[in-house]
């Protein structure tokens, strides 16, 4: 088994500055085919949703899709869905009850590693009902990825952006989807030879994935997150790094601001203050925060 945390820890540094680069949705145009025909239909059948399944299609995507919470671990994103679910005054009237999983909530409370080998590990000690509906769903999830994912190219000026980061940068991949799966996407497109490590959900938190490989490594300002969901941005102001968002919906935009004038202004030194504000507003303006 590859020992994904050593690889983390012993990361160092061999250029002045670093760059996280998130996966799903921001390097790859995959968010919505992965939620809309992997994790949705997974969720609606192993939580006996078809009755409401409108419903839930409509919870799912803005949990995960067009709201703060997007991009967000996909333990908490299942969690959160099902209490939304249990709210709404339609699903009440319909008389259909929504599970609601306690010992997850317990678990994801406590667990900074949020993936299938801690939740594994977990069902050694703990195996209740909760869990194991979620790990089967989560298997469900990874199966379908699996067999439906393919043929999903980066978004244009991924590919120039990246030569152009590695030239100056030790480039990262920050991503809480597994690290096979990264692996697969990235090296399908010939774009792994770009980063020097890719870190996923068994290596714990962005935020964890940040403060290991490049805390007290680099310069201020020296360290720059581009991402595509809030928890990127988290991930960076937790940090003390700069944020480049790749906007849900303008992405081809946002790689090209990127690439003509983001990572010049980075490399400069300039990227800091009104820059990075504005780009900040223009994200989060984007992502709405109540459905």
């Amino acid at each position: 088994m590859i020992n994904y945390e050593h690889q983390l820890t012993d990361f160092s540094a061999s250029k002045d500055f670093f760059v996280g680069i998130d996966s799903d949705g921001c390097v790859f145009d995959s968010m919505e085919l992965k939620h809309k025909e992997c994790f949705c239909p997974a969720f609606i059948n192993n939580f006996n949703l078809q009755g409401v399944s409108k419903y839930a299609r409509e919870t799912w995507d803005f949990v995960n899709l067009y709201s703060r919470t997007r991009g967000v671990n996909r333990f908490i994103a299942l969690v959160t869905a099902l209490n939304i679910l249990r709210n709404k005054i339609e699903i009440i009237d319909r008389g259909i009850t929504i599970p609601r999983l306690t010992k997850l909530e317990e678990w994801i409370a406590r667990e900074p590693k949020l993936g299938m080998k801690a939740l594994e590990d977990e069902l050694k000690v703990n195996p209740s009902g909760d869990l194991r509906r979620a790990y089967q769903w989560s298997i469900d999830v990874n199966s379908a990825v699996e067999k439906i994912v393919r043929g999903v190219s980066p978004f244009s000026s991924v590919r120039s952006t990246l030569e152009k980061i590695s030239e100056k940068a030790d480039a990262v991949v920050v991503s809480q989807t597994p690290a096979k799966n990264i692996q697969l996407e990235w090296s399908e497109h010939n774009i792994d030879s770009f980063v020097r490590l890719i870190a996923g959900q068994e290596m714990g938190t962005k935020e964890m994935h940040i403060e290991i490989a490049a805390g007290n490594k680099y310069a201020k300002n020296n360290v720059l997150m581009i991402g595509d969901a809030p928890g990127d941005l988290k991930a960076a102001q937790v940090n003390g790094a700069l944020f480049f968002p790749i906007i849900p919906g303008s992405e081809e935009k946002s790689w090209k601001e990127l690439e003509r004038n983001g990572l010049d202004r980075f490399f400069s030194g300039s990227f800091a203050g009104e820059y990075a504000s504005t780009l900040e507003n223009e994200f989060l303006n984007a992502l709405p925060e109540y459905h």
